[in-house]
């Protein structure tokens, strides 16, 4: 390598997240439901769905996005709490309050967890690992609430080492340490991984990072795609993303779930029709400025079966939503509908892969 080329300087990434935000939110303002399996979300004679809950109610197979039904059948005992978004954004922005302290690249990802670069920070001489531990212990004390932390150089290692400790633990992954905490990662912990690439991924006998690089860029790209080579790079503990403050949103939605299945195609289109009015306005007081890519609709049927389909185009319309619908809804022979949603999709600069390649092309 030509001596002149100066490699990256090993950053410092703080992953934070809190555990079971929402209900340890509500649980915290109200002490006397500590000791009982607790989650918030919609009501279950309103066909509602859970946001979050405690790590109690997990013990019994309670799990975000369970529907509220079947998880008061699975745990007769849980206490099921409104969603009050207003207290949790609130509790939220005292929280990356502190956060700001340490570090100007703050990068939330939702209310409740947040990447942080603090290789500049003069706290604690610098130490990532002591900068965690003193912010998750200012959350604790200011505000009564847990969080766990991971502690990395990228933010792929940061977020995988979050998770490993929780709840209200913190883990940290060296440089040194990097290639054995890879090696045995399995791959559903990748980004991009889910049930269907993971069952894919174990037909070629890949089931651990260290079983993913035996397979070159060039393999897993012909096979998968974009995701194959983010796959390759994370594989290897590679990760080039910036930690950028002001992340472009990806994405706008809404969508609804029905009291009653809808099984009328006209009343259907009339429900879409008003979630398309709801969507508007959303758009426009989000003052996005990101060049719409695609259009998208989501249909969950009675039998919780779920199809969605996307279209490319730049200006969102209610007759693009409409076809969507129609071609989608014949697809699946007019089932009972439960739930309707309909958003857009933006163009986003930076990708996983396409940041990775920018690194190896700037060591050539």
């Amino acid at each position: 390598m030509n001596a002149n080329i100066t490699l990256p300087r090993a950053r410092k990434i703080i992953h934070l997240d809190m555990d079971c935000f929402y209900a340890a939110v509500e649980i915290r303002d109200r002490p006397e439901l500590a000791s009982f399996p607790v989650a918030v979300g919609g009501s279950s004679d309103r066909r509602g769905v859970l946001c979050t809950c405690n790590y109690l109610a997990r013990k019994f197979g309670v799990r975000s996005a369970m529907a509220t039904a079947t998880a008061l059948r699975i745990c007769p005992k849980l206490v099921v709490l409104p969603v009050n978004m207003a207290k949790y954004k609130q509790v939220s922005r005292q929280i990356q309050a502190i956060f700001r302290e340490y570090t100007e690249l703050v990068e939330p990802l939702s209310l409740d967890e947040a990447f942080l670069d603090v290789s500049n920070s003069a706290y604690h001489n610098g130490s990532a690992s002591l900068i965690a531990e003193e912010i998750r212990q200012r959350i604790w004390d200011e505000h009564q609430l847990t969080a766990s932390a991971g502690v990395s150089v990228n933010k792929f290692l940061a977020k995988v080492a979050s998770a490993w400790n929780k709840p209200n633990g913190l883990c940290v992954v060296r440089p040194d340490q990097i290639e054995q905490f890879v090696a045995t990662l399995p791959v559903n912990k990748l980004f991009g991984v889910g049930k269907v690439t993971a069952d894919k991924l174990s037909q070629l006998q890949i089931t651990t990072c260290a079983d993913l690089q035996q397979f070159s860029l060039l393999e897993l790209s012909k096979r998968f795609g974009k995701l194959g080579q983010a796959l390759y790079y994370q594989a290897r503990g590679i990760d080039n993303r910036e930690v950028t403050p002001n992340r472009p949103r990806k994405s706008l939605s809404v969508e609804t779930t029905f009291a009653e299945n809808i099984v009328d195609i006209e009343l259907a289109k009339t429900e879409l029709s008003r979630l398309y009015d709801s969507f508007t306005v959303r758009l426009a007081d989000a003052q996005i400025g990101s060049v719409i890519r695609s259009a998208f609709i989501k249909i969950k049927f009675a039998d919780f079966t779920q199809s969605t389909s996307e279209i490319s185009l730049s200006e969102p319309s209610m007759t693009a939503f409409l076809e969507l619908f129609v071609k989608n809804n014949q697809l699946y022979l007019q089932k009972p509908i439960r739930l309707l949603g309909l958003g857009v999709s933006f163009k986003i600069e930076e990708e996983f892969a396409q940041a990775q390649q920018d690194l190896f092309h700037g060591l050539i």
